[in-house]
């Protein structure tokens, strides 16, 4: 496959020093991905710019625009085996994974904003002006940067550019030098549904990148899924250039609460679900587990048992049921924080290690003694790593939706209980984007995503994301004498 620049519908070589994407599972070079320079960005934006008013964008019928999108969706379904193999060969996941979320949630993103193209409407108002209509009605932002991270990189670049397309916007994509490779392909299908050139561009290279469109006057709006330290340096770089809209998705620490009448078992396997997917490489994952301590032994048993027992290897083997760790740089990140809660006294049940393999793996791990002051409490780690604290009872409910939300972080959490009072009262107290309630934390193309807190600015998803990618214009028309 190509791994060039692609700007103004035209494959181009990248200025800088080009950069390798590995195999996860095996710490081999794959490719050399191009690295964009700052002249390399510029002309990406100047495309979009040119593109943004173009007779063959602004001037599609939204019937048009639509079929555009329902075409990438097919395509995407079309070459579904091809799309899954290299995201798992890039980022790590299990083939199944790949398959089932990334592809699968892909094309049912462009499909869903694509029914949206047509429904995109104003308002009337009732205003307090003699002789005066006065209506609404939804425009495109501009020029749009979409910043991917490497966990999910095929779909959560769906999830933006979608409704960034749907809505008329114009689009640079920077996705993560770790995963560039699906993003890539992706590019390539949007050429071959007939995206007219220069509405989509995509520029690969590091985190520099990312800054020179974090800061570009020529961008509109920017699009981010990662870490909360880089969503910050994002909002000074807005700031500090044209104050451009910003959507954020940053980081996560998911609390679990298990309540002493859940039913355990489905408990056990919904957390391993919703903690494990991925390698635990999710923003949302489940990470911290309060326990009834009526019920502890038995969650602690029952999880442990259940992740000991997952079968690691390369995410190509059908029968893997988690993979590696998407580079040897996280890989080390979540060494230092599992070393940081053994120093700090919680008590390794199972896992705790880097496994002894080629790749970049490392075993599930379960904490158990875990107090809410240890560093693994409170810091993202990313990985396959579990931490099970206990509270007492129904009665200290108040305290432990305190002890939840003691966290900067604010994007999802989960319940399990069978009562319907106590999941009620639990999901209102819970500051979190989203609250699942028995359920492992799976997002929808038609829900709106993101964050409270730390966890980031506006929402991605849904009808939400129509707002995300508009501006709201009013128009006053006076009709009077």
């Amino acid at each position: 496959m190509t791994t060039q620049l692609f700007i103004d519908g035209g494959w181009t070589t990248a200025s800088a020093e080009p950069i390798a994407t590995y195999n996860p599972a095996t710490a081999e070079v794959i490719d050399e991905v191009g690295s964009a320079s700052s002249s390399d960005v510029d002309a990406a934006v100047d495309a979009a710019r040119r593109a943004l008013g173009s007779a063959d964008w602004a001037g599609l019928l939204p019937v048009q625009r639509a079929r555009l999108l329902f075409r990438l969706a097919d395509l995407i379904e079309q070459n579904a085996d091809e799309l899954a193999r290299l995201e798992t060969l890039d980022q790590g996941q299990p083939i199944g994974v790949s398959r089932a979320v990334s592809v699968t949630g892909a094309a049912e993103h462009f499909r869903y904003y694509a029914g949206w193209v047509t429904k995109i409407e104003g308002t009337v108002s009732p205003i307090s002006y003699p002789d005066t209509l006065h209506y609404t009605k939804r425009e495109p932002i501009g020029v749009t940067a979409l910043i991917t991270p490497w966990n999910f990189p095929l779909m959560i670049l769906a999830w933006k550019l979608a409704p960034a397309l749907a809505t008329g916007n114009t689009v640079v994509i920077k996705p993560s030098e770790v995963t560039p490779l699906t993003s890539i392909r992706l590019v390539e299908l949007c050429v071959e549904a007939g995206i007219p050139a220069g509405v989509v561009n995509l520029v690969t290279g590091d985190g520099s990148v990312g800054a020179m469109l974090s800061s570009h006057r020529g961008i509109d709006h920017l699009s981010y899924t990662g870490s909360t330290a880089v969503g910050r340096l994002i909002t000074h770089a807005s700031a500090d250039s044209n104050l451009k809209r910003l959507t954020l998705e940053l980081g996560g620490k998911a609390p679990s609460i298990i309540a002493a009448d859940a039913n355990i078992d489905a408990a056990v396997a919904g957390n391993i679900g919703g903690g494990m997917l991925n390698s635990g490489q999710v923003c949302a994952a489940y990470t911290r587990f309060y326990v009834d301590r009526s019920r502890e032994a038995e969650f602690v048993d029952k999880l442990a048992a259940g992740v000991a027992g997952m079968r690691l290897g390369a995410g190509i083997d059908e029968s893997t049921q988690l993979g590696p760790l998407v580079s040897a740089k996280h890989l080390g990140h979540v060494e230092r924080l599992v070393a940081a809660g053994v120093a700090e006294g919680a008590e390794v049940v199972t896992g705790g290690n880097r496994a002894e393999r080629d790749g970049y793996f490392f075993e599930p791990t379960v904490f158990t003694g875990v107090t809410d002051e240890m560093t693994i409490v409170h810091e993202e780690i990313f990985g396959p790593v579990l931490s099970v604290l206990a509270y007492d009872g129904v009665d200290e409910l108040d305290a432990l939706i305190a002890r939840a939300n003691d966290t900067e972080y604010g994007l999802a959490a989960t319940v399990w209980t069978t009562d319907i009072a106590t999941s009620q009262r639990l999901a209102n107290g819970i500051k979190a984007g989203a609250v699942f309630v028995n359920m492992p934390p799976v997002p929808d193309m038609a829900a709106p995503w993101g964050g409270y807190k730390a966890s980031g600015w506006g929402r991605e998803m849904g009808p939400q994301a129509i707002d995300a990618y508009t501006e709201t214009k009013a128009v006053w028309l006076h009709y009077g004498s």
